[in-house]
């Protein structure tokens, strides 16, 4: 109907799209009739741009679900007046993202002596002026926006198109910007207004869907906004549709070169969405010449620090010498000196970005015994290149070389575990440094044998205990029990490995907590899914153990091999498929009580770590009890069953002593194997917590370290993620082989 309606007005999909205000991918999917729920304020937009009479406005509001019409509301009105929830999740969303850009700036020292960062229009890189003043109606003109970085608010918002492309080399303060322009925009936002949310697009596929993409980062960094929303999906999509998010995509540069250009003809597909682009000036440069600049955005380049502003910086932020001397004047006076030398023209070259200058403040600034006069030492330095792998070189020892309270960690080891940090990153082709992810730089076949055995080895150790303190054991027993328990151990595995998918990536936490009022998460059509992993991962459980056990058995007591294959196909079959079923139903029984997490509980990675654990062990908690009832009688049923077939298909009996066995079993070893191997906070357990420093390659108190290290300026905070200082840092450290084991 829509169609029809939008043929005869004769209107193409994008002049709808533009004169409703609706994103034009929406209408194609309403034409298409692809599953799409639609929006009741959506279908009034639509129906005011169609200028339709009456009973059609009726009869398109029946067609997408809507029979009665609800009264049109006045023209220009705030979206707080149709829908108060999205108002508030973004205002939620802003008070949350409020002090937590204030306190990265007070960890990156932004607020002292501010950087003099400027840059100039890049006319050759920018749209056409008529493109960025299309939707505003008026007469197209050149805009100059050459500024500084105090201005970056006042330059943005002066941009008809809320469209802005900022490009510089590497370390010029793109990430800086972004920083201060989501900052300045959430102080002077309306409650109505749009949130600013810088995004690492390393990690976006030209593949993906835009908005789609960035509605799962937010669910990630804000997992409160994971609740439902009335059209069937979250807040989350719900801001992002009606654009109350305003994405800073930082990092265009740091997609993969053969995607760029896809990429920059994916989001000018976004031809509606505001955004800010950053990225560095050839890579951005490139893929406009292979395509054209992104529509309706104007393109400004950083420029590089003049002397004049390496001297002022250096001077605010920099101790003076035993002698009373600027630390600093030495180099100064020789980028300075007349005619220009070979060294003063290195380091002036060297430090003539604001990633460099802040490295030479880190490395000089808190140290005494050091003295940045070595920097213009022609042998030692001779090319801007190497004063830059010098500063990098530097930066953890000085970091780690400030005494803190408690300090755990020594300089040579900080530098071996962060190094080995940086290549599990370049593995993953990621700046996300994400603790559920620790060990997926791993082989999926290593990981599947570390899992099984874990799992294993706990099974083992509480099964031996159990029969010990119940009956006693022999040789016999304890065989069967490792032989059984390694084997429901290599089951899990095999269910974590699948649950990995075929990029064997981990997966990222769900956002749900286990409560019993509010409203749930997810959907009917999440339910099949549920009970295809419960069913699948109980299945691989019991018959792994059965088999296992029959396979013992037969060769203890050397029984006939066609004999053994029966036993063991019937006890698969039957033994399987009744856990399977019972682990299934559970897992969806489970959902009846998941809900979004709360909105103000996660803040850092830290803190969604203790909300993961504390979802995985009331998870366990639920599932105990549900288990020992279950398994036994739905064991219990598929015997009910076997009895009533033809003889020739055996006898079947029901031990109600062994179905309190298997109760038991199921309701204490299928928890754990649960947590251990289908959870996120499992798997940072078995790899993070126990591995990965069993085996050296971290320290023990991981979250410890990594918020150690975050306090000292190596890594960064990027919601619920860290990641390091700078993309050249982690380059830097991940080639360093020296500490590698």
């Amino acid at each position: 109907m829509l169609r029809d309606l939008r043929e005869r007005a004769n209107l193409t999909q994008q002049q709808l799209a533009d004169k409703a205000g609706v994103a034009v991918r929406t209408i194609g999917r309403y034409e298409a009739n692809a599953r799409s729920t639609p929006k009741a304020d959506t279908v009034e937009l639509l129906a005011r741009a169609l200028d339709l009479a009456p009973h059609e406005v009726t009869e398109l509001s029946a067609a997408a679900g809507f029979p009665v019409h609800r009264a049109e509301p006045p023209a220009g009105a705030p979206l707080g007046q149709f829908d108060a929830r999205l108002v508030e999740a973004a205002k939620q969303l802003a008070g949350e993202l409020i002090p937590r850009w204030r306190r990265e700036e007070e960890q990156r020292k932004v607020h002292i002596a501010p950087l003099p960062v400027g840059w100039r229009t890049a006319e050759h890189l920018s749209d056409h002026w008529e493109n960025v003043f299309a939707a505003t109606g008026e007469a197209p003109r050149p805009m100059d926006l050459d500024a500084r970085l105090e201005q970056v608010v006042d330059v943005y918002r002066g941009v008809p198109s809320r469209r802005l492309v900022v490009t510089g080399e590497a370390g010029s303060g793109k990430t800086v910007l972004a920083m201060r322009l989501a900052m300045g925009l959430l102080d002077i936002r309306e409650d109505d207004g749009a949130v600013p949310v810088i995004l690492g697009l390393e990690s976006w596929h030209p593949g993906t869907d835009l908005r789609a993409w960035i509605t799962a980062r937010i669910l990630r960094d804000h997992p409160g906004l994971g609740a439902p929303f009335p059209d069937g999906t979250t807040l989350a999509a719900a801001l992002v549709e009606h654009d109350l998010i305003l994405p800073i995509l930082d990092g265009f540069d740091e997609i993969a070169p053969g995607l760029q250009t896809d990429a920059l003809a994916r989001l000018d597909d976004a031809s509606r969405m505001p955004l800010v682009l950053t990225s560095r000036t050839e890579e951005y440069r490139a893929a406009v010449d292979a395509t054209k600049p992104l529509t309706g955005a104007p393109c400004v380049e950083l420029e590089q620090l003049g002397l004049d502003d390496l001297a002022e910086f250096l001077r605010l932020t920099a101790r003076k010498s035993d002698q009373g001397v600027p630390l600093w004047q030495p180099v100064l006076d020789e980028m300075r000196r007349e005619p220009r030398t070979p060294a003063g023209e290195a380091v002036a070259a060297a430090l003539a970005t604001p990633l460099m200058l802040t490295l030479a403040r880190t490395v000089y600034g808190g140290t005494p015994n050091r003295d940045p006069a070595e920097l213009i030492e022609p042998r030692r330095f001779p090319t801007p290149g190497s004063i830059e792998t010098h500063l990098m070189e530097q930066l953890v020892p000085a970091a780690y070389r400030r005494s803190t309270e408690g300090r755990r960690f020594e300089p040579d080891r900080a530098r071996h575990w962060l190094g080995r940090l940086a290549r599990h990153l370049e593995r993953l082709g990621s700046h996300d440094l994400a603790w559920w992810e620790l060990g997926t730089s791993m082989h999926r076949l290593a990981r599947a044998a570390v899992m099984a055995l874990t799992v294993g080895l706990v099974f083992t150790v509480l099964d031996t205990v159990a029969v010990g303190l119940l009956s006693g054991f022999g040789a016999l027993d304890i065989a069967l029990i490792a032989a059984v328990d390694l084997a429901a151990g290599t089951a899990f595995a095999i269910a974590h490995t699948l649950l990995a998918g075929r990029d064997g990536r981990a997966l990222a936490p769900s956002g749900v907590q286990i409560r019993f009022r509010g409203a749930r998460t997810g959907g009917r059509r999440h339910l099949g899914r549920r009970f295809r992993i419960g069913f699948t991962a109980g299945f691989l459980l019991a018959a792994a153990a059965i088999g296992a056990r029959d396979l013992v058995q037969g060769f203890v007591f050397d029984l006939p091999p066609g004999f053994v294959a029966t036993i063991l196909t019937a006890d698969v079959v039957a033994f399987g498929g009744s856990v399977g079923l019972s682990t299934g139903t559970t897992y969806v029984l489970l959902s009846l009580w998941e809900r979004p997490m709360d909105f103000e509980s996660v803040h850092s990675p830290v803190d969604l770590l203790r909300a993961c654990r504390r979802t995985a062990l009331a998870q366990a908690v639920v599932f105990a009890p549900v288990l020992a009832v279950v398994v036994p009688g739905t064991g219990w049923a598929v015997v009910q069953v076997l009895q009533a077939l033809p003889p020739v298909f055996g006898e079947w009996r029901w031990d109600f002593a062994f179905g309190l066995l298997i109760g038991a079993y199921a309701a204490t070893m299928g928890p754990i194997g649960y947590v251990l191997a289908l959870t996120v906070w499992g798997r940072w357990l078995v790899f993070g917590r126990l591995w990965l420093p069993l085996t050296g390659r971290l320290p023990w108190a991981v979250p410890a370290f990594l918020d150690d290290a975050y306090q000292r300026g190596v890594l960064r905070r990027a919601g619920v993620v860290y990641q390091f200082r700078h993309a050249r840092l982690q380059r830097h450290l991940s080639g360093d082989r020296s500490g590698a084991a």
